[in-house]
């Protein structure tokens, strides 16, 4: 991080100093010395932190940029270090949990004013969550920053899909920093059915896709998920395979507190299609599962109001089940979805009605619900996946930016 860190600052000195591109030699020399650091840079590095590869295409620009909290160059806001830079930012656009990132997950948020720039902000989790075209009559380029989690019901993904199609009716093009997915190094569960997309699915792929949101976004224009093609330019991450384990370096959203949490996910979000809790309200959200009514009485937790989750289910009521926080080793990942919680919980609580109409949502499928009503053990489920998986990782193979992580181990297991 020091040698990216001395890259910005030289950025930054230039610019500040000499005044942004007025001075053609002056930023030949910030790219010559830029890009020896860069070659003496042996850790990942998120594109937002080589900005010599997008600042020049920024200037004399007005641009939007879609960020939030997770949106850094090293300990700065991009939207910061972008004004210090003298980019002409018009309006911020955020995702779910709003441009702070503090908000609960699914809570409609509004149009506001950043307290710090005073740039306003467009919620893309509100009334609307494709930016309305009156923006882009005053932008020529979109920026987009979010670390994304490699998960298909996550849903920056699908703010990503809504800007792509914005940008191609408008006729505006997106420059996209990539970053690394956390949850890249393999791929698995149901592929979506169309039939059942939403805002936590739009998109026919697995659960865990492998795909950082860069290479997502050129799966999404050249499979045609959106009517026109988006004029698309990704910056590419340095130092990055889908071999590697990446530790986030701040929470992406409120109840995904570490990487723990992070590495469980996948699993544990199907959880929010029953009637369990993932411990929402508690210090250890998605690492733990519970309910009132679960029949093992060794572990439980209690849900409370909390940053991001103000009014938890079961709220001050004491939850039974599983605490799988010791389970996922920091750093270490995981190896696949489990759907032995599913079927642990299905058949030790004791409730009427165990699944809601989300669960096929986030499953993309009714197949999922049928499998653990039938009583199927978690082997013939995830067999059950394998068709799609292998023909999913044949189109992914077309996208690939970076090495990907077959015939190969995990990197710093």
């Amino acid at each position: 991080m020091i040698i990216t860190t001395l890259q910005n600052i030289l950025y930054y000195c230039l610019f500040k100093y000499f005044g942004m591109y007025k001075n053609s030699l002056i930023v030949g020399i910030g790219l010559f010395f830029s890009s020896v650091f860069t070659l003496s840079a042996q850790e990942i590095v998120p594109a937002a932190h080589r900005v010599q590869e997008y600042i020049p295409l920024l200037q004399n620009k007005s641009i939007g940029v879609v960020a939030n909290h997770t949106s850094l160059i090293e300990d700065t806001h991009i939207v910061d270090s972008l004004l210090n830079m003298n980019v002409d930012i018009k309006y911020i656009f955020s995702p779910e949990h709003g441009f702070r990132g503090n908000e609960d997950a699914g809570k409609l948020i509004l149009n506001s004013t950043d307290s710090i720039t005073g740039l306003p902000v467009i919620s893309l989790y509100g009334k609307q969550k494709k930016p309305a075209g009156n923006y882009f009559e005053h932008i020529d380029f979109m920026l987009f920053d979010l670390q994304d989690v490699g998960v298909r019901f996550y849903t920056y993904i699908s703010t990503l899909h809504y800007v792509m199609e914005a940008c191609a009716e408008n006729d505006t093009p997106l420059i996209l920093l990539d970053r690394p997915n956390p949850n890249g190094y393999y791929i698995d569960g149901p592929v979506l059915d169309t039939a059942y997309r939403s805002f936590v699915g739009l998109h026919p792929i697995p659960v865990v896709y492998g795909l950082t949101i860069g290479e997502l976004a050129f799966m999404i224009n050249g499979e045609g998920w959106i009517n026109e093609k988006c004029d698309l330019k990704v910056i590419e991450c340095d130092e990055y395979t889908h071999r590697d384990l990446y530790d986030l370096p701040v929470p992406p959203s409120p109840n995904l507190p570490n990487m723990q949490a992070v590495y469980l996910y996948p699993s544990l979000a199907f959880f929010e299609g029953t009637v369990m809790s993932v411990g929402r309200g508690t210090r250890f959200p998605f690492q733990v599962y519970g309910h009132p009514k679960y029949n093992e009485k060794d572990f439980y937790f209690v849900p409370l109001p909390t940053k991001g989750a103000s009014n938890p289910k079961y709220n001050g009521q004491k939850c039974y089940g599983h605490n799988l926080n010791d389970l996922i080793q920091l750093g270490r990942g995981t190896h696949g979805i489990k759907p032995e919680y599913l079927k642990d919980a299905y058949l030790k609580t004791q409730t009427d009605k165990f699944f809601n109409s989300f669960f096929k949502l986030l499953a993309g499928t009714t197949k999922l619900q049928q499998q653990i009503e039938d009583g199927e053990s978690a082997e013939q489920i995830k067999s059950s996946w394998h068709r799609g998986l292998n023909d999913f990782n044949e189109l992914r193979k077309k996208y690939l930016l970076y090495e990907d992580f077959d015939r190969q181990g995990l990197k710093n297991e």
